[in-house]
């Protein structure tokens, strides 16, 4: 098994569930009263109290877009990509970068959108056109 496993700071694990549980879908875990486990799509995501990381005043460019610095996430499938964000729009989420295809028809062709979490944590899901491509050259 090869689950790749992520632990965040976050200040409330009341709003933690109701985004990561309720709004993304991900099904609860483990927790106690100082931490929360999700299953992230597929990959552990342990959300502990305590203070929040600042994300970096540096960005970095891909494809002439600023992605934000640290981030995390996930790749999908094409479909659910686009129903996940469909469902982030009607839940009239602010995204960092909407969603939005780049590489288009290239190698490489994917769909990405970035959005922050309650904690200004930045997550970025993704889906590959072709997914054999994930890393490819």
């Amino acid at each position: 098994m090869n689950v790749f496993h992520l632990a965040y700071t976050v200040s409330d694990l009341d709003s933690a569930r109701s985004f990561y549980g309720e709004l993304l879908g991900c099904h609860e875990g483990r927790s106690t009263d100082t931490w929360v486990d999700f299953n992230f799509f597929g990959n552990q995501l342990s959300l502990h109290l305590g203070e929040v990381v600042k994300r970096s005043e540096t960005s970095s460019k891909v494809d002439d877009i600023s992605v934000p610095m640290p981030h995390f996430g996930c790749i999908l499938d094409w479909d659910s990509f686009h129903d996940l964000a469909d469902k982030l729009k009607s839940a009239e989420i602010l995204f960092i970068i909407e969603p939005t295809t780049r590489f288009e028809g290239m190698l490489g062709e994917q769909a990405i959108m970035f959005f922050e979490d309650p904690f200004q944590n930045a997550l970025e899901i993704k889906a590959y056109q072709n997914p054999s491509e994930v890393f490819s050259k």
